[in-house]
Order: C-alpha cells, then structure tokens, then sequence
C-alpha cells in the first residue's frame, strides 16, 4: 500500500475531510509520495547496513574497513568472507579457527597442519591456482600466525585423473582445451 493510501486510509473514520476534493487529495498524493520515497532509502539503508543482507554499498564499506579486501566478487561470497575476517579474535590460533577464518580470502580454502610450525593451504574445488592468487595469498599470510611456514597446494589433474576423464585424445582434441584448460580440468 502506498502511504498516500495509507495516509487516506488514516483519515478516512474523521469524517472531516473531503479526500477526493483536488486540493487535500492532491496534499495526500504529495505527501504520499514524499514518505514512499524515504522509505525507499530507509529500507536501502537497512539493508546494506547488516552483513547478513548487504549486497551494494554496505559491503564496500565493510571491506574499506580492513587491511585487505577478499578476492570474492559475488555479494553473498564477499558477505560471508567478510563475517569469517571480522570473527578473527585474540583465540583464534586454533586449527579449527584458523580453517573458520581462511574463508575470508574470499574463495574456499582449507589449512592442514604438516608438521611443527609448518602448514599447507589447499583450495578444494579450484583447478590451478585460484584467480587473484597474489592478493589471496597476502590475506591468507595476515591471517596466519607469522611464525608458520606456509606451502600452497594446488591442484591439477594427474596423468591418471587424465587417462579416466578423457579415455583417448580425440576426446581432448574435440574440446580444444589449450594445456592450461586441459590441466585444471579438475571438477
């Protein structure tokens, strides 16, 4: 309902005011209009201004926020790489939150420990090197502890992920996939 229906609506039980007369029916519609258009901007402004909802401006801000922006480009995926940057606390150290946390680069990664002070990030589901690796590996180092020794870990199909993906190489050619194509063709 627009709030000149509303405002309408409102005054209609007075009984004092004739609301189809050009001049208080014109002062409603204006006046209508006026709170339809803030609360346009009132609703806007709600939403960018909770995390959880933000899908514009709100995120931007947020990100302007912190040392590095996440990588992530989708609203939803810079949301929530946004929550897991901000949930970084004094405990957070654990493998456990250190895994929780990693989601804030912006693309899905995973830590596993490899021995005293050593680690290996992984990123499942992405073939290669992820896009944007060099930003991702600064925020990865700034949210690692600095006495870690980190290995990045990639991911490329093997001689026999290739042998039962692409049973001959007439399957490979029919695809025209150039060797960098060919060799992140993980999913």
């Amino acid at each position: 309902m627009s709030h000149a229906s509303y405002l309408r609506e409102l005054l209609r039980p007075l009984g004092v005011y004739d609301l189809n007369a050009p001049f208080n029916g014109g002062e409603l519609n204006a006046q209508g209009e006026a709170l339809d258009h803030c609360m346009e901007y009132l609703e806007e402004v709600q939403r960018e201004s909770s995390l959880v909802t933000a899908r514009d401006w709100g995120l931007e801000n947020i990100a302007r926020l912190l040392a590095r922006r996440p990588v992530a480009d989708a609203p939803q995926a810079m949301a929530a790489a946004l929550a897991a940057l901000l949930r970084i606390g004094g405990d957070s150290f654990t493998l456990a939150a250190i895994n929780d946390t990693i989601s804030g680069c912006g693309v899905p990664a995973l830590v596993k420990e490899l021995g005293v002070g050593q680690v290996a990030v992984f990123f499942p589901g992405i073939g290669g090197e992820p896009p944007g690796f060099q930003e991702l590996k600064k925020i990865i180092e700034d949210i690692l502890p600095a006495h870690l020794g980190i290995t990045y870990k990639f991911w490329f199909l093997t001689w026999e992920e290739l042998e039962v993906k692409f049973p001959a190489w007439q399957s490979i050619e029919e695809k025209k996939l150039s060797w960098t194509e060919l060799e992140t063709s993980v999913d």
